[in-house]
């Protein structure tokens, strides 16, 4: 239709009524799903409520690209009807949702400085006592396993004194963990001494695949713990506490609520090792540094 130079053009609010009549709605373009800021902001809340992880503002894309399959394999139609559901029929469901959301990117002797302050520390503990071990964040199983080499590299074969907990969120990295099998491409980086010493390599039809020897696998127990549970199921007091790379999901007040609940754990002369994006200055009365993300208690000499 051809406009008339005699009329006066239409109001620019008329024009975007009628455009939106027509178009959908820009954040929705192109997607499977609605999912709308409003949306987002739910995800948000209900994931800080149930893990403590506070979620950036820039993370929507994806939340919308994790929490859509879940859609599919519920057949939902919207994230407002998965929501809505998740609040009040939640049960397994919230596990999942969970699991969804949570980032686990790790490998093998990950921040490779921290392995030699933990051997030194083994070395000083000795064999007196029993000695235990805590990976709050054991993700696929690259971390603790990693811990349990760097204790039978520091001990030899007598390693009976030392007890490792692993332990996460998400049930699905855990179960990936307790099987203890690795594409060969995870390995790259491991000395063929290590991969000789700790691996079994796989034939036929596990070749390109390695699994961890039972007799190290013996020293690891997974449990699933939430770091904002009213209780841990780790018995202290512990020599040596890995919470790596998972404080950055936390907003600072719940930090200082974990590391709060941390310190009571602690032996007096317990390590606590952290990723190196994290910072407790904001709990300097609860930890203090040692240099390269370790800390000891405040109170420590």
């Amino acid at each position: 239709m051809a406009l008339d130079p005699k009329r006066p053009p239409p109001a620019t609010a008329n024009l975007r009524d009628g455009l939106s009549k027509v178009l959908p709605p820009r954040e929705t373009a192109g997607r499977e799903f609605d999912f709308s800021d409003g949306d987002f902001e739910r995800v948000r809340k209900l994931i800080y409520q149930h893990a403590g992880i506070s979620l950036s503002p820039v993370k929507k894309d994806m939340v919308y690209s994790r929490l859509a399959r879940r859609l599919r394999a519920l057949n939902k139609q919207s994230f407002c009807d998965y929501l809505d559901t998740l609040e009040r029929h939640g049960g397994d469901e919230w596990e999942r949702f969970v699991n969804s959301l949570t980032t686990n990117l790790t490998s093998f002797f990950r921040e490779p400085h921290h392995f030699p302050v933990l051997s030194e520390h083994l070395r000083k503990l000795g064999t007196r006592r029993p000695i235990k071990i805590w990976c709050s964040a054991a993700s696929t199983g690259e971390e603790p396993y990693s811990i349990a080499m760097t204790v039978a590299e520091t001990f030899g074969q007598d390693v009976s004194h030392v007890s490792i907990v692993a332990s996460d969120l998400d049930t699905n990295v855990l179960a990936t963990a307790q099987k203890g099998v690795y594409g060969m491409d995870r390995l790259e980086k491991m000395s063929p001494e290590r991969l000789r010493r700790f691996f079994l390599r796989g034939t036929g039809s596990q070749d390109g695949f390695a699994a961890i020897r039972p007799e190290l696998k013996r020293l690891v127990e997974f449990r699933r713990i939430n770091l904002l549970d009213a209780t841990y199921q780790v018995k202290g007091p512990l020599d040596v506490l890995f919470c790596r790379n998972v404080m950055i999901y936390f907003d600072k007040p719940t930090q200082y609520k974990i590391l709060s609940r941390f310190a009571p754990m602690m032996q007096p002369d317990g390590l606590m090792f952290a990723g190196h994006s994290e910072s407790f200055l904001h709990a300097a009365d609860l930890f203090k540094s040692l240099g390269k993300t370790v800390y000891a208690l405040a109170g420590a000499r």
